[in-house]
């Protein structure tokens, strides 16, 4: 349609500075995002992670200075990984009393009014990286399967320790069948019937978690997670492991990545009435920081139109590195 006198159809008569957001569909908040921090209890200085620009890991002794300077940016929620000081087989550190999550979250909800939110996985506290139990034999073992009903005590442990030590919330991101209905249960057998779970419902297997690995010294030291992780070829699969989350009594609904998997963000907005995350993952961050480096894009804008996208697709909730970078500007 071009510019002719008497047309009644014009849209950029909505477009004009005044009216243009008022009439905004979508709208980004720092109070839609939740921050990521690396608790490290390896080391007793803030350690940088290289492939994550403007992250670091922190000591224990910080972690309470560190979610105090995020809540300074307007961004509300928190949501704590840990990096423990010794690994084994079975990732015991993960529910430990005196654990690095555990005495994060004591220091942090002591000191601050976050939002403290939970990682509940056992990838960053076994030998051998994946998030479950495995066989002995494993390694030799090109087909390797996590003893998917033997780990999912160990989770519900996991949050239960988490829940005591005061998380607001807990995240289970171990895509083990039935580990929402096991966390639940364990939640309520201990007394924490008001504390909700944040799955990771439809997680896939992508290629997009490299520098999160790298800051979590999370990944497997054998094989892949793809026999536990989804196939990012599936989209209606994603609709059935979020729906069993539901009736297993999942609060939110979490869809990682974000922006490679949008649709299911969309589908999953549409199908369930639960709020929906999504986590804008390590290598979204990376990638936008990389070529903002080599100056082919505005980091800032092209930061703040994905995170948008994200929101517009249906996600009510956020995971994102740049929650602090953005939060001045929302």
């Amino acid at each position: 349609m071009t510019d002719e006198p008497g047309l009644t159809r014009r849209p950029r008569r909505l477009r004009t500075d005044g009216v243009r957001p008022l009439v905004r569909e979508t709208t980004l908040a720092a109070s839609d995002l939740i921050a990521p921090v690396f608790v490290d209890a390896t080391t007793d200085e803030r350690v940088p992670i290289e492939t994550m620009p403007g992250h670091e890991r922190v000591p224990v002794t910080q972690a309470a200075e560190r979610v105090a300077e995020i809540r300074e940016t307007g961004v509300e929620a928190v949501i704590v990984f840990g990096i423990p000081e010794s690994k084994d087989s079975e990732g015991s550190q993960a529910w430990a009393d005196d654990g690095v999550v555990q005495e994060a979250v004591r220091g942090i909800t002591a000191e601050t009014d976050a939002y403290v939110i939970t990682d509940v996985c056992m990838c960053e506290y076994t030998e051998h990286g994946h998030c479950g139990l495995i066989e002995s034999s494993a390694r030799e073992d090109p087909t390797l399967t996590v003893r998917n009903d033997e780990t999912l005590s160990a989770l519900a442990r996991i949050a239960v320790s988490h829940a005591k030590a005061g998380a607001d919330m807990v995240a289970p991101s171990a895509m083990m069948d039935g580990m929402v209905g096991a966390i639940r249960e364990g939640l309520d057998d201990a007394g924490h019937t008001d504390v909700p779970i944040m799955s990771y419902a439809a997680k896939y297997e992508s290629a997009f978690y490299g520098p999160f690995r790298d800051a979590a010294d999370g990944a497997p030291t054998f094989g892949d997670r793809r026999h536990y992780q989804m196939d990012p070829g599936n989209a209606r699969e994603a609709m059935r492991e979020v729906e069993l989350d539901v009736e297993e009594g999942a609060d939110v609904l979490m869809v990682k990545p974000a922006l490679p998997y949008l649709d299911i963000v969309r589908d999953v907005r549409e199908r369930f009435d639960h709020p929906v995350a999504a986590y804008n993952v390590s290598g979204e961050y990376a990638m936008l920081h990389a070529a903002a480096e080599q100056g082919w894009l505005d980091l800032e804008e092209t930061a703040y139109e994905s995170l948008l996208s994200v929101k517009r697709a249906g996600a009510d909730l956020i995971v994102t590195y740049f929650a602090e970078d953005l939060a001045e500007r929302l």
